[in-house]
């Protein structure tokens, strides 16, 4: 503060300017180095050096004139110090005094303090070795703990204790040797336990496969009684919605629908596999466990897959099937509540290999089977199969295809399974009709198949127009709807009707009306069998719409789709055509036993010489096996089939007649022979007349009787007893009454025409007028006949 007016002092007293800036940076107390550099570094440090001197001697003069402004109080001060000094001395004799005294005193608390620094340093080895104590025994209590639960066979614990050590004491041990061996034993015990568990594991891998048959039977039966509850709730609804349509009532229907309870499906102790797994992955060895897993379940599934070589696949394959749905059953479970120790595509890999195998399996044995009945088993168990696994969300789409793809096979080995009964049914039938004698026996016969003509109850007995034949063989059918319905249900479609009609009509057409053409051609039936089987045919035709109901019925198809004209059966269409042909057979069969009773050209005397007085003898066996028959055919056939019956029969007498007269062996006649055919004409015509008009054909039929069968047979006999025959080359008069003859027939037959009899007295018999003149008219129609020709 002082240098400022030093400053001013030595500017009054003119220095030099350099000495001014040189004491100013000194007194400043700035930094000289700059300026004593420079001039070093210009080669001039004398004049620095001189400038240095210079302030040195002004700082001396200001120094001696400050200690002489001060002089008095420095004495003083020295004074003091003085005084000072004194007071140390004595402070310095005291302090020494003071020390002794301590030393004396400090020694004892130093040895103390010495005491009380070796009682510290013990005591904190005591803590380190109590704690070092306490850990060691920590961790040889979880050892001791860890032994306990391998002993016990508690291995998740076991690795729990384990972990406990190796993440919070191993690293804090404080004894090496001790760390060493825990450290050195702690994989061994790991070791030890993944062996355990995969032994534990593999002993509940034999188990769970032991057991997956017991668990598919389970299910498959469970499913069964489902399948049985819902089929009976369809017959009653079935049932109810017939009253309803038939006006007996409103119906309701309730839904029941029953949840899956799995556990009753699936006792099973998963325990072993969840702990194993668990435990593996406490181990780190997760992934091996999961390919070890998939890799024995594989192997298994093959195993399970191969059916068996000492025992009939009809045998074995509720077993083998069971064992499959077992399986995949449990593999359901494990991919839900395993926590990820299969994955959903070894699920979809493991499947594939089953259907594969099983689809491969169904396709051999179906082609090697020759029961329906046994292909129908294994085909309910197969699709029972299905609906129990597909409730666990497997595809079983290509398994009820193969299902599917068997049908043909199935319905070939049924139709020929009916065609055996129905030809059973045939060749034991008598052919006669059936006589029912109480109501039970009219409803599940006639009733049953819808085969009544009449709406009320009949009285009993009650004899029916058709034979065992019919109701037998609508039951076979029947069987074949029931059979078939129960091999295209539960399978690929739902809407199988269609499939089932064509079955059906297979069945009527290849089958049925194939042996009863059989037996129309073959020759082993009389008459009245034949009558019968048009009969009977007739009525299989009329029990085609119960078959097609029933088999709409089966199919849960309304009934009322089924009764449209397209709906109808071919089948019918071809009973129709098959009746046409047991008509024809049974006209055959009767023409060829009139044929018998005719024999006209042995039972007729063509050259009597006597008037007769009545027909020939034949006529009455004629006209009782006739009545015999109109009178059996309007029991069991209808008026249709009853007319053509007549009308084929008297046709043929007809014709057989006319042909008699072309006969090669009769080489002549006369009138006598003319007049007993009259007479055996004029029965027939009778008989014709009654039984047409007795069996109530002419209310149908107005035109067409059955004497109109007969014409030509009439005509030619009147035209030969005629007394003016020529009359037949008269358009108008051959037109009206002789419209029926053939020319070529005509000129045959009056070409063996003879009114006299053969003899040697022949020429001289007596003759009348008429019998010249119907003589002469005679030979003019020959001549003209022969003159036509």
């Amino acid at each position: 503060m002082e240098a400022k007016p030093k400053r001013r002092i030595a500017t009054e007293n003119g220095d030099m300017a350099e000495d001014l800036v040189l004491a100013t940076l000194i007194g400043n107390g700035d930094d000289l180095g700059p300026i004593v550099r420079h001039v070093f570094e210009t080669g001039r440090p004398d004049g620095l050096l001189q400038q240095l001197k210079s302030v040195v001697k002004k700082k001396e003069v200001e120094i001696e004139e400050l200690c002489k402004t001060h002089y008095e109080e420095f004495i003083r001060a020295v004074d003091e110090l003085r005084g000072v000094l004194v007071d140390a001395e004595e402070l310095k004799s005291d302090l020494s005094s003071d020390n002794f005294r301590l030393q004396e005193v400090g020694s004892s608390l130093l040895i103390q303090l010495e005491e009380l620094l070796e009682s510290y340093s013990i005591k904190k080895n005591v803590t380190e070795a109590l704690k070092m104590s306490k850990i060691c025994v920590q961790v040889l209590e979880l050892c001791v703990k860890c032994n306990n639960h391998i002993s016990k066979g508690h291995f998740y614990p076991a690795l729990k204790t384990i972990d406990v050590i190796e993440r919070i004491y191993l690293c804090n041990i404080p004894v090496k040797a001790l760390k060493l061996v825990i450290e050195k034993t702690i994989p061994t015990i790991n070791s030890h336990i993944e062996k355990k568990v995969c032994s534990q594991f593999n002993e509940w891998l034999v188990e769970v496969r032991s057991s997956a048959k017991n668990i598919g039977q389970t299910a498959i039966g469970h499913a069964a009684s489902i399948r049985q509850r819902d089929e009976e709730i369809l017959d009653r609804q079935r049932k109810a919605e017939e009253q309803s349509l038939a006006g007996f009532g409103d119906f309701a229907f309730t839904l029941e629908v029953e949840e899956i309870d799995e556990d009753s499906v699936l006792k099973f102790d998963f325990t072993p596999l969840y702990r194993a797994y668990h435990i593996h992955t406490c181990l780190g060895l997760e992934e091996q466990f999961r390919k070890y897993y998939y890799r024995n379940r594989l192997l298994q599934l093959n195993s399970d897959l191969q059916i068996s070589s000492v025992q009939p696949f009809v045998e074995s394959y509720q077993t083998y099937l069971a064992q499959i749905a077992g399986y995949f059953i449990m593999e359901d479970r494990v991919l839900r509540t395993a926590g990820g120790l299969l994955l959903p595509d070894q699920i979809e890999t493991m499947w594939e290999t089953a259907v594969a195998k099983v689809t491969s399996v169904l396709d051999e044995q179906f082609s090697h089977m020759e029961s329906a009945t046994h292909l129908l088993l294994v085909k309910d168990y197969v699709t029972l199969l299905a609906a129990t696994i597909k409730q666990y969300g497997y595809d079983v789409g290509p398994v009820l295809e193969a299902l599917d793809n068997s049908r043909d096979k199935y319905h070939d080995l049924l139709l020929e399974e009916c065609r055996q009964q129905i030809a059973n049914v045939l060749s034991n039938d008598t052919y006669e009709q059936m006589i029912m004698k109480k109501d039970t026996d009219y409803e599940s016969t006639v009733l049953m198949f819808q085969l009544q003509t009449s709406d009320s109850m009949p009285a009993f007995p009650y004899i029916a127009p058709f034979s065992s034949m019919v109701p037998d063989v609508c039951r076979i059918v029947r069987s074949f709807i029931k059979g078939s319905v129960d091999y295209l249900s539960y399978g690929m479609h739902t809407n199988y009707y269609d499939d089932l009609r064509k079955y059906l009509d297979k069945l009527l057409i290849d089958v049925l009306n194939e042996v009863v053409l059989n037996t129309i051609h073959g020759g082993a039936i009389g008459v009245s069998q034949a009558m019968q089987i048009a009969a009977n045919i007739a009525f299989l035709e009329r029990a085609c719409d119960f078959f097609l109901r029933h088999a709409a019925q089966l199919c849960g198809i309304p009934v009322r789709s089924v009764e449209r004209p397209q709906a109808n059966l071919m089948a019918k269409v071809v009973f129709k055509t098959s009746r046409d042909e047991a008509y024809i057979s049974l006209l055959n069969l009767v023409n060829k036993k009139l044929d018998e009773f005719l024999a006209l050209t042995e039972n007729i005397n063509w050259t009597s010489e006597e008037t007769p007085q009545a027909g020939n003898e034949y006529i009455n066996e004629v006209i009782f096996y006739l009545d015999s028959l109109m009178s059996t055919a309007q029991q069991i056939l209808s008026m249709d089939a009853m007319y053509k019956v007549g009308i084929g029969a008297l046709e043929h007498i007809s014709n057989s007649i006319v042909s008699a007269f072309l006969s090669d062996s009769v080489k002549r006649f006369n009138a006598n022979s003319v007049m007993a055919i009259n007479y055996d004409l004029k029965m027939l015509e009778n008989f014709a007349d009654e039984k047409f008009h007795s069996t109530g054909l002419s209310e149908i039929y107005k035109e067409g009787s059955f004497r109109t069968c007969l014409v030509e047979a009439r005509q030619l006999v009147n035209l030969l007893l005629s007394s003016q025959p020529e009359n037949f080359m008269n358009p108008v008069i051959r037109e009206k009454n002789y419209n029926a003859l053939d020319y070529k027939k005509v000129a045959t037959i009056c070409e063996k025409f003879k009114d006299a009899a053969d003899g040697i007295f022949g020429s001289l018999s007596n003759r009348n007028t008429k019998q010249n003149a119907r003589k002469k008219s005679m030979d003019m129609l020959k001549k003209r006949l022969k003159d036509f020709n």
